[in-house]
């Protein structure tokens, strides 16, 4: 399930000449500014920006922040130190994948942006559980926007620095003018080059039946030596027995078709519906590419097609992952 953006949002720099807005969730901002191969290539460079500010944020403060989230999530938080990027999930009791949560503490309070329109429900589900704790959690979205960029020169505010790039919590008042307008790539650019790289988006390449293993976010998103949290049943079974229902694939597309297929569309191997098709892109070096999740039997070498179009599979979650385990179990 997509969820969308509050559509009143609309970004500075959709004044921007050429700015072509997205479609949902990522309404309310720029897809392209006319060349997203260029910007593309722009951002692989090293140089550029985009704007991500229809992003919802989530500030969480007070002395027992990391304590509390370490409790609640599924990562290890407790010892965070200040300026340290880090992926969280929030599970459902069955270990399906609610939130994704991507932070970093500024020493006073831990900051993290989320997909659009999804603050309300996580920030309500975290209000529920704090307890006698010393936080404070608060929607600031309208306060901060995210900015997307290559790490080049120092940051004037708070980032989350990735080896990808740096997320920057910029005031909403200074967004404006934060970036070089001749510099902007849109949503398609970097939609594109996350993809070349495996990672998965919540709403995008999940649904509500997705488990952490099924995309990925072992290691990334889920720490395996941590105390119990809800959903933590499921991922130590999975991870010990191995085998996940699903994988993530990343699918190379036939580059003779005009269209990529959209979000939804069925996968399949010959006659028979394997998965769902997840994101989608043109790479400016691998060309159309996407994200698919299939059943885990299905042989990592066969011939796939999504949305109609023929597509050979590289593999991102090996369907066997945790059965390397198993011989300590018999």
């Amino acid at each position: 399930m997509v969820v969308s953006v509050n559509p009143i949002y609309r970004s500075p720099f959709l004044d921007v000449p050429g700015a072509v807005e997205g479609a949902a969730p990522d309404q309310g901002v720029a897809a392209h500014y006319g060349d997203p191969l260029r910007e593309q290539r722009r951002l692989a460079a090293g140089t550029g920006a985009v704007d991500l500010s229809h992003r919802a944020v989530v500030r969480v403060s007070g002395p027992d922040r990391l304590t509390w989230l370490h409790q609640l999530t599924t990562q290890h938080l407790e010892l965070l130190e200040p300026g340290q990027a880090t992926t969280a999930l929030v599970l459902d009791a069955h270990g399906r994948v609610e939130h994704a949560m991507y932070g970093v503490d500024d020493g006073a309070a831990i900051w993290f942006h989320v997909e659009p329109g999804t603050a309300e429900p996580l920030v309500r589900y975290l209000d529920s559980m704090r307890f006698w704790s010393q936080v404070e959690v608060e929607d600031v979205t309208a306060d901060f926007a995210i900015v997307w960029e290559p790490v080049s020169e120092p940051a004037e505010h708070l980032s989350r620095i990735t080896s990808r790039g740096r997320d920057v919590f910029v005031p909403r008042t200074e967004v404006a003018g934060y970036v070089n307008h001749d510099t902007l790539a849109g949503t398609w650019a970097h939609e594109a080059l996350r993809i070349e790289a495996h990672e998965a988006r919540l709403g995008f390449d999940t649904d509500e039946r997705t488990i952490p293993h099924e995309v990925g976010w072992i290691g990334s998103a889920v720490h395996l030596d941590k105390g119990c949290y809800r959903g933590q049943e499921t991922v130590a079974r999975v991870h010990t027995l191995g085998r996940p229902p699903r994988r993530l694939v990343l699918l190379h597309l036939d580059g003779s078709v005009d269209h990529l297929p959209e979000h939804g569309d069925d996968v399949r191997a010959g006659e028979r519906t394997v998965g769902y098709v997840g994101s989608a892109a043109r790479h400016h070096e691998l060309g159309p590419i996407a994200l698919a999740v299939v059943k885990r039997n299905v042989p990592v070498d066969a011939a796939l097609e999504a949305g109609g179009v023929a597509a050979a599979q590289e593999t991102v979650v090996d369907p066997e992952i945790g059965l390397h385990v198993r011989p300590q179990l018999r």
